[in-house]
């Protein structure tokens, strides 16, 4: 199809890639093009447009990343078929500038995103097998109501996995399998908490699960984070009786740092101190690159009087497709959240979570975790390296010992939410510190995710597309 372009200006104000971006997009809005139409390759538009086949490139991604087009490999690129068209037709429309959103569209993410696991090494032969071994092997237990507490044998095997590599004793009547670390908290919001409870929350911290609980009813206190991670003690001049508080003692989400084990104390004690509970996040503790990976807040849960609520999910260390986490709550909590499971129904796949346990009785999880280390270590390094030769000294890189994305500190006056909308019209997933903060904050930098970034080359390239946005 040919598109109605008129001749590019070169002095304009705005880069070439964005005028064509910006034109397509327009006549997507006008509906000059339809949902399903065919737009011209990469290279075609290139030639007639006398461009190069990058800056053509660079356009088409951005189309691609903020869901206008579908790239369909052989077939061509198409204009979304969800798109949606203005009514009445032919009106003239004024298309908002797209925000990053956290929102996972089912689109293939862009380059530097963080959260991702390596999806180029996801063990897919052996996860087959075992998948198709399952569906060879299901009979009439298979059609019937599944456990709402989830699959037998994965809860099991994930017991025996915590206890051994992440010091937490728990036998499997504890554990919860859940569809996704929102779905872990919903079971806890309806198990032990009520609308309107107060609780504390890392600030910064977790967008999804800030919004999450909130959106639950939840009221949330923003406690500040330092070098030695949530500052207990702000957080009970804050707010002593608060009813519960979401921490990622591992692995603060997303400064990095490890809370200290004065302060896990210190929390633990707040918490039994009162109907209170901690509701621990750990969901990349297994990555660490100096020294072992440090035990979970969980273990030092005393028994009999356990206050921690202990959430993983898979989504970090295997695919976020699988929708598949899990909960651990203590002994005596047991028969009220098997009962709120059953109320909610909150199950998974019967086949994804019987291949998951296959896989970790098998061996082949911990083999993953360990082959998975060595590979991000590597990816870590690679990717540091060329953004430090690339952003320096704009931006100094703060190296945590563990986790699976880059902390790139700006100076205090830098716009880093407009860095990073610049960077994501590049074709670059980075996310802003400072929207990260509930409270207002002077702290400026970018997110950056390293996992998917498989060599010294590619993170050259990224570092250089970055540094533009700078």
């Amino acid at each position: 199809m040919t598109l109605p372009f008129s001749p590019i200006n070169a002095a304009a104000d705005s880069p070439i890639y964005r005028q064509i971006y910006l034109r397509i997009r327009q006549s997507i809005a006008d509906g000059v093009l339809r949902p399903g139409d065919r737009v011209p390759s990469v290279r075609g538009l290139a030639s007639e447009l006398n461009l190069a086949r990058g800056t053509v490139e660079s356009a088409y991604q951005l189309l691609i990343g903020e869901g206008y087009l579908i790239a369909r490999g052989p077939a061509g690129t198409v204009v979304s078929p969800q798109i949606r068209l203005p009514e009445p037709a032919g009106q003239a429309v004024v298309v908002p500038e797209t925000v990053p959103s956290l929102t996972h569209t089912g689109l293939m993410p862009l380059p530097l995103e963080m959260g991702l696991p390596a999806l180029d090494v996801f063990p897919r032969t052996v996860w087959n097998r075992l998948a198709a071994r399952e569906m060879r092997q299901s009979g009439l237990h298979d059609l019937i109501y599944p456990d709402s507490q989830g699959y037998a044998p994965l809860r099991a095997a994930i017991a025996g996995y915590l206890g051994v590599s992440r010091g937490v004793a728990c036998s499997p009547d504890q554990v919860f399998i859940c569809a996704g670390y929102r779905a872990s908290l919903n079971l806890i919001c309806h198990g032990v908490l009520r609308h309107g409870d107060t609780g504390w929350f890392e600030d910064p911290g977790y967008l999804i699960a800030r919004r999450f609980l909130i959106e639950a009813g939840m009221t949330l206190l923003p406690v500040p984070v330092d070098d030695d991670g949530l500052d207990v003690e702000a957080g009970i001049k804050m707010a002593a009786n608060a009813r519960f508080a979401v921490v990622t003692p591992s692995h603060q989400s997303p400064l990095g740092v490890s809370l200290s084990l004065s302060r896990r104390h210190a929390l633990l004690d707040w918490a039994r101190a009162g109907d209170r509970w901690i509701i621990e996040d750990d969901y990349d503790g297994e990555f660490r690159y100096r020294g072992r990976p440090l035990p979970a807040l969980k273990s030092l849960d005393t028994a009999g009087s356990g206050r921690v609520l202990y959430t993983g999910t898979f989504s970090k260390v295997l695919a976020p497709g699988l929708r598949l986490s899990y909960l651990v709550v203590p002994q005596e909590q047991v028969v009220r959240f098997a009962e709120t499971a059953g109320r909610m129904q909150n199950q998974c796949p019967r086949l994804l979570q019987a291949t998951l346990a296959r896989f970790i009785e098998e061996g082949a999880f911990a083999r993953h975790i360990r082959k998975m280390r060595s590979i991000y270590a590597d990816r870590r390094t690679t990717l540091a390296d060329a953004l430090s030769a690339a952003l320096e000294p704009r931006a100094q890189l703060r190296m945590q010992a563990g986790g699976m994305h880059l902390l790139a500190m700006l100076d205090n006056g830098s716009d880093d939410g407009a860095i990073a909308m610049r960077a994501r019209s590049l074709g670059l997933s980075v996310q802003a510190l400072s929207a990260w903060y509930a409270e207002a904050t002077s702290r400026r930098g970018l997110l950056i995710g390293f996992t998917n970034v498989r060599s010294s080359q590619e993170a050259s390239a990224l570092s250089r597309t970055l540094a533009s946005a700078l």
